[in-house]
């Protein structure tokens, strides 16, 4: 049990540069400073006068503080953990190595968390994602395939403290869903989830096959950032064909069964969004609106494109050789990530939200 804490030691002492590193790359004495100044300002007189200023600085103060908080946090478990070593080993104390233990598996993953954080230094990583989810081709199978990643990204956000908002739904002809877009909001969001977009490919014996055969079923995932009032812009009224349709699908009491929902095309590249859930048909055109920039300015700036008209149509191929992941139920069990390699077995957790790893992988793999 002593060797057990000498080796909690050792594992310990190979965290502390990198800890201290950590604090290094946040600026950990300016930010205590950036924080102090902010809640100086907060405190002015005259500070909501300007409200879009103010708004501002609050949004600052909260992520500043934040990151402040988790690494003096980090900092101190640290420290607490080795006390607690220290005195185990000195006093021959065999009763606190499960806690020991505990304890330095929660630092160890919380500096990797940070870790990882850091690296979310995009543009838009720290906005919301906007997530739109297509079935490939196979009807119901795929359908039914969409569905279950719409609840793994669900599950996903409940876990990480993120608000799940569904904003346009299309169930599926027996089973699953045609379509379905959704927000996930809170800090970060974007920056974590857009490692989602792409092909996803299942592998499982269908439970709509009478014969019990096994079938390959795709569906795509497009991770967007929510479009912000920061963010110009510049749309043609005469480029979008807006109609109003009665809303639809799994949306429960946040549904009104009116001709409230709002879908709207561009029609020059043929990019279609909607929006149900709002309570009016302002708020889903307006919704649906943001949804349709946040689509065009992706486009513009992964296709460095000067404007928005230089846009012509784009269509990924729903199908086999495009996946960025694949899931496989039979003959065996296996999630691998095509782009990092990443893998696990444990398929179960993956569906239940477990994604941290692979978004880990992928956000240390883009970011070197």
């Amino acid at each position: 049990m002593i060797l057990q804490l000498e080796q909690a030691k050792l594992s310990l002492g190979e965290l502390k540069d990198g800890i201290h590193d950590l604090g290094d790359s946040i600026g950990y004495e300016g930010l205590k400073k950036e924080v102090e100044e902010l809640e100086n300002k907060t405190a002015e007189a005259g500070f909501w006068d300007k409200p879009e200023e103010s708004q501002h600085i609050l949004k600052q103060l909260k992520h500043k503080k934040s990151t402040l908080e988790h690494y003096t946090a980090l900092k101190r478990d640290y420290d607490d953990i080795e006390t607690l070593i220290d005195i185990a080993i000195e006093d021959d104390d065999e009763s606190v190595v499960d806690e020991v233990m505990s304890d330095l598996e929660k630092v160890r993953k919380e500096y990797e968390r940070q870790k990882i954080e850091i690296l979310l230094s995009g543009e838009y990583d720290g906005s919301n994602a906007i997530i739109s989810i297509h079935p490939g081709a196979g009807g119901t199978e795929a359908q039914d395939w969409a569905q279950m990643l719409f609840r793994m990204y669900q599950h996903y956000a409940e876990s990480h403290g993120f608000k799940f908002k569904v904003l346009d739904y299309l169930d599926g002809d027996e089973a699953g869903i045609k379509s379905v877009s959704f927000m996930v909001e809170g800090e970060n969001a974007y920056g974590y989830l857009k490692s989602e977009s792409g092909v996803h490919r299942l592998v499982r014996v269908s439970p709509f096959d009478a014969n019990g055969r096994r079938h390959t079923s795709f569906a795509s995932v497009e991770v967007l950032p929510e479009f912000n009032d920061e963010m110009t812009i510049e749309i043609n009224e005469a480029d979008l064909k807006i109609e109003a349709h009665r809303s639809s699908g799994a949306g429960g009491q946040h549904i009104n069964k009116t001709d409230s929902a709002i879908r709207i095309t561009h029609i020059p590249t043929g990019i279609v969004v909607g929006c149900q859930t709002e309570r009016s048909q302002v708020q889903n055109r307006e919704t649906a609106m943001r949804m349709l920039k946040s689509k065009l300015m992706e486009i513009k700036e992964r296709e460095h494109l000067e404007k928005i008209e230089d846009i012509t149509g784009t269509k990924m191929n729903i199908e086999w050789g495009s996946q960025i992941r694949s899931y496989v139920f039979m003959p065996y069990t296996l999630v691998k990530d095509n782009r990092t390699g990443c893998e696990t077995g444990n398929i179960q957790a993956v569906m239940d939200g477990d994604l941290d790893d692979f978004i880990n992988e992928y956000l240390k793999l883009n970011c070197k």
